[in-house]
């Protein structure tokens, strides 16, 4: 399966490890958080950015997944998202980890 595209990319935002805008604006924690990865198809939490705080979006930086989930649902990117996984493999939120005791 390739990745798809992330939104740093849709958002043109460059705060992805290595991107030009890096060293003023510091690197984009769902660019960076690896447990997302894979999620809805793409790298970190490229595909489910609403559920990462801090992400810097707007102009920005944005609050909680709570404090943000409305903005978010409106946001272009999560639509494009919910559209091209459809809604048998869209994933809102991080699924729960289970653990073994």
């Amino acid at each position: 399966m390739s990745v798809k595209m992330n939104c740093w990319v849709f958002k043109g935002c460059n705060r992805e490890p290595g991107g030009s805008e890096v060293a003023r604006s510091g690197e984009c924690p769902a660019a960076t958080e690896a447990s997302f990865n894979g999620l809805n198809g793409g790298a970190n939490a490229g595909r489910i950015c609403w559920t990462v705080a801090g992400t810097f979006c707007g102009g920005k930086v944005q609050g909680t997944s709570a404090e943000k989930e409305l903005s978010c649902m409106t946001c272009d990117f999560f639509k494009v998202v919910e559209a091209e996984e459809g809604i048998l493999n869209f994933v809102m939120t991080k699924p729960r980890q289970h653990h073994k005791s």
